[in-house]
């Protein structure tokens, strides 16, 4: 599957912005909105420890993550 910007870039923005930054200082786990993560997207791609997972958005709202 090709998607147009991978998560990685997302995050690396996601990182710089100052709500983001104040979050990531903390000892709090980072917390980002599903709204930021797809950006307009049904579905993103995440690589982990060499594996390919699939985080998708359903019509009913509800978030799948998948190997």
């Amino acid at each position: 599957m090709s998607l147009a910007q991978p998560l990685s870039n997302t995050l690396a923005l996601l990182q710089h912005s100052p709500v983001a930054s104040a979050t990531l200082s903390s000892n709090a786990p980072a917390s980002f909105s599903s709204t930021e993560i797809l950006r307009g997207q049904k579905a993103v791609e995440i690589s982990h420890n060499g594996s390919t997972y699939r985080l998708q958005a359903t019509r009913l709202g509800k978030l799948i993550l998948t190997k």
